[in-house]
């Protein structure tokens, strides 16, 4: 009991308040220990072809609440939690998923990476197991082309491309639902990442910086983007910011002498991390920073000065996990989407070149901690200059990024197929966009100029500040020791990381808002984490001052209008697009082209673009036999010849030939022919120097033919 009569908990605080942060806190990990319980249990479930309802309900589910229970267990409450603080984050991630929802958008004709996405969870959930089998078509044929617009012909059958975590997620939606439930299942996961961006806000700002972290981040229209379709960057970034948020518990726990000390939650924290490998392979270099940083935790026990710092103690357990959920990753990469990592070498191998010299280092200097230490010591009492260093570095990158595109123009040759038309692709939206055509441009170095579309000046002024002010901290001598300054350690390095590399090579095609999904799982939750963080210290240093402190409205006016200047610019970004929903009507059409196809056919596609879109769609929806005929260079559709051939050999099984084109003069030749599909939607814009600010059209024909014996 206090003097007024009322209990505290264990914090000190009085008990709604406690249960407020512990609520908070709760939120925010929840959906990365459940997640990681998903995807631990379904791989080797899909590895084995048990990828089903039933063995996922129990196993799954039966891991996703060991983890769940294990990471909640004595969990404490964020810092100076608020009731309305929890509240309000709640009343944003709620929002947020119903807004999207209804909004959501229905990729699932194959022509980007959302409807392959799609179309993977589509057949995980119909069959389980990998790889697609191609189909009889009366025995092989030169003419017959099995691979199309993301799947890759292997030697047991096809693969998609990409990493297998998202489809798996994404299979939960169809089960409960087909697939206008798989559609649904976007905006619940972006709900969930409002949710865990806030958490990990209130651990490192405050509880009640939460709301504003969760407003500003679920407006930015990356955000509301990828939240309306089936990206991996959602569920990518739940993990890496949930397993933020476990470390932080861990170390709470450990300072706070709560039973478990915090191990299982570094364990925890680890795994989540290694398991973002399985979601996007990308995922590799958001978590070098994490490897290093366990071993300085492990350096830091071999350091006799340090042994009192206890933080050290959760090195290796948060590296165990690491390792097995990197494990994870790796396997499902290696042995699921082998071709598509093989795509990916020329990016993927230096990255694993850098991930070996990390591994290589920091093996080398937690052998050598003591030695190191002794010099560092040595290095800090005459380097007074490091830490004003650090924080001016941090300013001068920002600022290279701000004059990159006056002093550079990225370009890259076209020497892969893949290459060419990626070229090819951007002369068109050059020419769509009203630009001068250069197929070569990539656009890369405009990247500081898209993150300011999407989160503000304000955002990425106040983040640069806040970049700058904490790494001065960490290297003032003993703050490495501080505890707000430690627990900044792994996101700042995690996010500083991420953005550089990220705004340096963007990898992805420079349209928007498409390339905007690249700013998603690191990029733009850390800058609004550091700018809310900014805001805070702005907000701290100007109530000291005289003019404030003189009346605290005026304090609290200041606070309102910075939470204004964050969040009105991302929003003002979104109007644009953020009540058009795209790709509406995709459901309704694949459906009615399924129903229109014969139960016992076997589809032949003889028209490129057709090909390209449906080949997978009707194998997987349709759940028919499907296959391209083979098209000459330089044209559309292939010779009359192969067709009349192909179409022999499928009546030769017993079943009846199909085919589809774009358009009945390419079915002219074998048949009368029917329209089955006439879809009139919108689609994504695709901008190249200004943010999207509207949508374009989109109409797709098909037509059938069933060639007459």
């Amino acid at each position: 009991m206090n003097r007024s009569g009322h209990s505290r908990g264990r914090t000190g605080l009085p008990p709604e308040q406690e249960a407020a942060g512990r609520t908070l806190a709760a939120v925010s990990v929840v959906p990365a220990l459940a997640l990681g319980g998903w995807l631990l249990a379904g791989l080797p479930l899909l590895l084995l072809g048990w990828f089903r309802p039933l063995p996922m309900a129990l196993l799954g589910g039966g891991a996703a609440l060991l983890l769940c229970a294990s990471g909640l267990r004595r969990l404490p409450g964020t810092a100076t939690p608020h009731r309305w603080a929890t509240a309000a984050t709640l009343v944003v991630a709620l929002g947020s998923g119903v807004f999207n929802g209804l909004l959501h958008g229905e990729q699932l004709i194959v022509r980007r990476d959302p409807s392959t996405y799609a179309q993977y969870a589509v057949w995980l959930a119909r069959h389980g197991s990998l790889p697609i089998p191609v189909g009889d078509f009366g025995g092989p044929d030169p003419a017959l082309r099995f691979d199309s617009m993301g799947v890759y012909v292997t030697d047991g059958g096809i693969v998609p491309q990409f990493m297998a975590g998202p489809p798996m997620t994404y299979a939960i939606g169809h089960w409960l639902g087909g697939v206008p439930g798989l559609l649904l299942v976007p905006p619940v996961l972006g709900a969930l990442a409002v949710l865990t961006v806030a958490g990990t806000a209130a651990r490192l700002a405050g509880a009640r910086w939460a709301p504003l972290a969760a407003l500003v981040f679920a407006v930015s229209l990356p955000v509301l983007y990828t939240s309306r379709t089936t990206f991996s960057e959602i569920p990518s970034l739940i993990l890496l910011f949930g397993a933020m948020n476990l470390l932080l518990d861990a170390r709470a726990r450990l300072t706070a002498a709560l039973p478990g000390a915090g191990f299982s939650s570094a364990a925890l924290a680890g795994l989540s991390f290694g398991l973002a490998l399985l979601v996007r392979i990308d995922g590799l270099r958001d978590v070098l920073p994490v490897l290093a940083f366990a071993g300085v935790l492990i350096a830091l026990r071999r350091i006799p000065r340090a042994r009192p710092f206890p933080e050290g103690r959760l090195g290796a357990p948060l590296l165990t996990g690491l390792v097995v959920g990197g494990l994870w990753g790796f396997t499902g990469g290696y042995v699921l989407a082998r071709p598509y990592l093989e795509y990916l070498s020329g990016s993927l191998m230096p990255l694993l070149a850098i991930c070996a010299v990390v591994v290589a280092l920091t093996v080398a200097g937690t052998a050598l901690a003591p030695w190191i230490a002794v010099r560092a010591r040595r290095l800090r009492t005459g380097a007074g200059w490091l830490p004003n260093a650090a924080a001016a570095l941090v300013v001068l990158i920002m600022a290279g990024f701000a004059v990159r595109p006056w002093v550079q123009t990225v370009r890259r040759d076209a020497v892969t197929p893949e290459d060419r038309l990626t070229a090819d692709f951007i002369e068109k939206t050059q020419i769509a966009n009203g630009l001068v055509t250069d197929k070569s441009r990539l656009y890369y170095e405009h990247s500081l100029d898209w993150v300011v579309w999407y989160v503000g000046i304000p955002a990425v002024v106040l983040a640069t500040v806040a970049a700058a002010v904490l790494a001065r901290r960490l290297l003032t001598r003993g703050g490495l020791m501080k505890g707000e300054e430690f627990g900044w350690l792994l996101p700042l390095a995690v996010i500083g990381w991420t953005t550089v590399t990220t705004l340096w090579r963007p990898a992805i095609t420079p349209d928007h808002p498409f390339a905007s999904r690249r700013l998603v799982p690191i990029v733009i939750p850390g800058l609004v984490l550091l700018a809310v963080w900014g805001l805070r210290w702005l907000s701290r240093r100007l109530a000291r001052t005289r003019w404030f402190a003189a009346r605290q409205g005026r304090s609290r006016a200041a606070v309102a209008a910075g939470a204004l200047l964050l969040a009105v610019p991302p929003a003002i970004t979104s109007i644009g697009t953020a009540f058009t929903p795209v790709n509406r009507g995709e459901a309704a059409a694949v459906a009615g082209l399924c129903r229109a196809i014969p139960a016992n056919a076997s589809v032949l596609i003889v028209e490129r673009v057709t090909g390209e879109r449906l080949s997978q769609v009707v194998r997987g929806q349709c759940g028919l036999p499907t296959a391209r005929v083979v098209y000459p260079s330089g044209r559309d559709v292939p010779p009359s010849a192969d067709v009349l051939r192909l179409v022999e050999a499928v009546r030769r099984t017993g079943r009846v030939p199909v085919l589809l084109a774009a358009e009945p003069e390419q079915l002219m030749a074998y048949g009368p022919a029917t329209r089955v599909m006439s879809l009139h939607t919108r689609q994504d814009e695709r901008s190249l120097v200004d943010p999207p600010n509207g949508t374009w059209s989109l109409n797709i024909d098909v037509w059938m033919t069933v060639p007459s014996g």
